[in-house]
Protein backbone atom coordinates (compact mmCIF):
# COMPACT_ATOMS: atom_id res chain seq x y z
CA UNK A 1 0.00 0.00 0.00
CA UNK A 2 0.99 3.59 -0.87
CA UNK A 3 1.47 5.89 2.00
CA UNK A 4 -0.16 9.42 2.50
CA UNK A 5 -2.97 8.29 0.08
CA UNK A 6 -5.70 7.65 2.79
CA UNK A 7 -7.38 10.49 4.38
CA UNK A 8 -6.96 10.95 8.36
CA UNK A 9 -9.89 8.36 9.85
CA UNK A 10 -10.70 9.99 13.40
CA UNK A 11 -13.09 10.81 16.23
CA UNK A 12 -14.96 13.88 15.35
CA UNK A 13 -17.83 15.79 17.02
CA UNK A 14 -21.11 16.46 14.77
CA UNK A 15 -22.83 19.46 15.95
CA UNK A 16 -26.44 20.09 15.01
CA UNK A 17 -26.76 24.08 14.67
CA UNK A 18 -31.01 23.97 14.94
CA UNK A 19 -30.82 21.89 17.81
CA UNK A 20 -27.69 22.43 19.48
CA UNK A 21 -27.79 18.56 19.42
CA UNK A 22 -24.08 16.43 19.19
CA UNK A 23 -22.82 13.28 18.71
CA UNK A 24 -19.47 12.26 19.06
CA UNK A 25 -18.48 9.54 16.05
CA UNK A 26 -15.17 8.72 13.83
CA UNK A 27 -14.87 10.08 10.39
CA UNK A 28 -12.70 11.76 7.86
CA UNK A 29 -13.86 14.87 7.91
CA UNK A 30 -11.78 17.91 8.81
CA UNK A 31 -12.29 21.22 11.16
CA UNK A 32 -10.55 24.33 12.92
CA UNK A 33 -13.14 24.67 14.80
CA UNK A 34 -12.59 21.86 18.06
CA UNK A 35 -14.89 21.43 21.25
CA UNK A 36 -14.28 19.78 24.53
CA UNK A 37 -16.08 16.60 24.95
CA UNK A 38 -17.94 14.88 28.17
CA UNK A 39 -15.02 12.93 28.61
CA UNK A 40 -12.54 15.73 28.67
CA UNK A 41 -10.90 15.60 25.18
CA UNK A 42 -10.99 18.08 22.69
CA UNK A 43 -12.05 16.78 19.12
CA UNK A 44 -12.62 18.26 15.63
CA UNK A 45 -16.83 20.26 15.63
CA UNK A 46 -18.05 20.17 12.36
CA UNK A 47 -21.51 21.87 12.54
CA UNK A 48 -24.06 20.44 10.24
CA UNK A 49 -27.85 22.13 9.28
CA UNK A 50 -29.92 18.91 10.29
CA UNK A 51 -29.32 15.73 11.82
CA UNK A 52 -32.16 13.02 13.18
CA UNK A 53 -32.59 15.39 16.08
CA UNK A 54 -34.29 18.63 13.54
CA UNK A 55 -34.74 16.37 10.33
CA UNK A 56 -39.36 16.38 10.50
CA UNK A 57 -38.99 12.68 9.69
CA UNK A 58 -37.52 11.30 12.51
CA UNK A 59 -39.43 13.98 14.88
CA UNK A 60 -42.62 13.48 13.10
CA UNK A 61 -43.23 17.63 12.64
CA UNK A 62 -43.80 17.11 9.11
CA UNK A 63 -45.04 20.11 7.60
CA UNK A 64 -46.51 20.91 3.94
CA UNK A 65 -46.03 24.14 2.83
CA UNK A 66 -48.27 25.25 0.27
CA UNK A 67 -46.48 28.09 -1.74
CA UNK A 68 -48.80 29.92 -3.88
CA UNK A 69 -52.40 27.15 -3.71
CA UNK A 70 -50.24 24.18 -5.49
CA UNK A 71 -52.14 21.61 -3.24
CA UNK A 72 -55.29 23.76 -3.98
CA UNK A 73 -54.23 23.59 -7.84
CA UNK A 74 -53.45 19.91 -8.10
CA UNK A 75 -57.11 18.96 -6.06
CA UNK A 76 -59.20 20.83 -8.62
CA UNK A 77 -57.94 19.23 -11.22
CA UNK A 78 -56.84 16.08 -10.61
CA UNK A 79 -58.50 15.68 -6.74
CA UNK A 80 -62.05 13.61 -7.04
CA UNK A 81 -64.79 15.64 -8.73
CA UNK A 82 -66.68 18.03 -6.82
CA UNK A 83 -70.30 16.48 -7.04
CA UNK A 84 -68.48 13.23 -5.13
CA UNK A 85 -66.81 15.25 -2.29
CA UNK A 86 -70.13 17.26 -1.42
CA UNK A 87 -71.82 14.07 -0.94
CA UNK A 88 -69.29 12.72 1.03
Amino acid sequence: MKDDIHPNYRDVVFQDVTSDFKILTRSTMASKETVKWEDGNEYPLVKIEISSASHPFYTGKHKVIDTSGRIDKFQKRFGKPAAAAAAE
